[in-house]
């Protein structure tokens, strides 16, 4: 586990503490010009810690977990498991085996939707989602939604792109709404959707509740007992772990009840010629060999997490966001996507600059040694309400600095003057 990273009682993060945890950062991407990351909404950097715990599994237990009778199967599989109950206990929840190792949060919400949705979807329901979310958690639906004959709704926004309650809640009138999907945080404008409110009210009207928390987890924690969630999902490398693993939970009840979507080893209690009996939770869901170092670097990243004065950390990351409002928003043609103030908003901007394609932005800053991210973001009904083909973005985590925002600005400056001379 990392060491403590706070200065002091109800000090600042130290930030330049945790930076060293993290190995490309203050490296030279080419002579002379140093990195500054700001593409942790697509995968964050990893610490040196999840690297180590992966590292070590490779090399010193390189087993195949829970049915091996040796030491190294033995080993493997105690941390694999002890992973699950790290990121139960993360996730406030009692019963490890209600959360299922997926490939990351795309698997993790088309297993819903293509179990849960084909046993409880008829033609007539609804699901209701919203132009904020990610195409991982809009295309599965649309999917099933065809295959069903369910409708698919969508929460009207506000004119600063933020989810409208009072739209929400006319969804349900005629009382045909089974599953409400909402995202945590925008991967777009980094908004924050009212997360209570919209658990609170469907499961009054007694619908479904899926959170893709693929952006939100990294910057808050996300209780999904205390809110009454029934499907949350993650992907272990937007929360500093590696990438190819991630996480679903569900309610006991209704894994119980959803069928597998992979068939093969470990999932199986018994397999007969013409039939088979599944396996307990949730080996049910998590056929073939597991994503074991994945996961165990996953189990390493949440130590990492743990380790960390998480009041702290949301300061810092409030500071950033505030600063980068501040300073971004003064670069001439500079355009801030979704709403200028940063209440309720997590640490992204999205954002276009004047007579600049993204793409091209991407580009010419990367040569300042600046990563940001451009195109789509896999949001293309948002982007169509925004009237834009892509969009540029720069997201924040733990170990940026108000001083690389600054070199954005100065950096973005530049290319407008450049774009200016020719």
């Amino acid at each position: 586990m990392a060491d403590a990273v706070v200065s002091g009682v109800g000090a600042g993060l130290d930030v330049e503490r945790v930076r060293a945890d993290f190995p490309p950062l203050g490296e030279e991407v080419r002579p002379g010009v140093s990195l500054r990351y700001f593409d942790s909404a697509a995968t964050a950097l990893k610490p040196r810690s999840v690297i180590e715990a992966v590292r070590e599994c490779m090399a010193e237990y390189p087993a195949n977990v829970h049915r091996g009778l040796h030491v190294l199967s033995e080993r493997a599989t105690e941390a694999f498991e002890g992973a699950r109950m790290k990121v139960a206990a993360y996730l406030g929840v009692d019963d490890p085996a209600q959360l299922i190792f997926t490939r990351g949060t795309t698997e993790a919400i088309n297993l819903v939707a293509r179990s849960w949705g084909k046993l409880s979807l008829r033609p007539g329901d609804a699901i209701v989602v919203s132009e904020l979310e990610h195409h991982a958690n809009l295309v599965p639906w649309q999917m099933i939604a065809r295959e069903t004959g369910a409708e698919l709704r969508y929460v009207e926004l506000t004119e600063e792109l933020e989810y409208d309650l009072d739209a929400f809640d006319r969804l349900f009138d005629d009382g045909r709404v089974r599953m409400v999907a909402t995202t945590g945080m925008s991967n777009v404008t980094g908004i924050r959707p009212p997360i209570e409110e919209i658990v609170r009210r469907s499961r009054e009207r007694g619908a479904r509740v899926l959170i893709d928390a693929a952006q939100s987890l990294a910057h808050e924690r996300l209780d999904v007992a205390g809110l009454g969630v029934d499907f949350a999902a993650f992907s272990a490398h937007k929360v500093f772990g590696p990438t190819g693993v991630g996480v679903l939970y569900g309610r006991r009840e209704h894994l119980e009840a959803m069928e597998p979507v992979l068939g093969g080893g470990n999932m199986v209690l018994r397999v007969e010629r013409h039939r088979a009996v599944w396996n307990e939770l949730p080996d049910k869901f998590e056929a073939g060999t597991p994503p074991i170092a994945e996961a165990i670097g996953l189990g390493a990243a949440v130590d990492y997490l743990e380790g960390l004065d998480h009041q702290a950390v949301a300061r810092h990351e409030r500071a950033l966001i505030e600063h980068a409002h501040q300073v971004l928003g003064a670069v001439e043609g500079f355009r801030i996507l979704g709403p200028r103030s940063t209440a309720g908003k997590g640490p992204i901007v999205g954002f276009t600059l004047d007579g600049t394609h993204p793409h091209d932005l991407s580009h010419l800053l990367d040569r300042s040694g600046v990563a940001i991210r451009a195109g789509h973001h896999c949001a293309m009904p948002l982007h169509a309400r925004l009237g834009i083909p892509a969009s540029a973005r720069a997201s924040f985590a733990l170990y940026n600095t108000t001083e690389e925002i600054d070199h954005l600005a100065g950096a973005l400056g530049s290319i407008k003057g450049l774009l200016r001379r020719r």
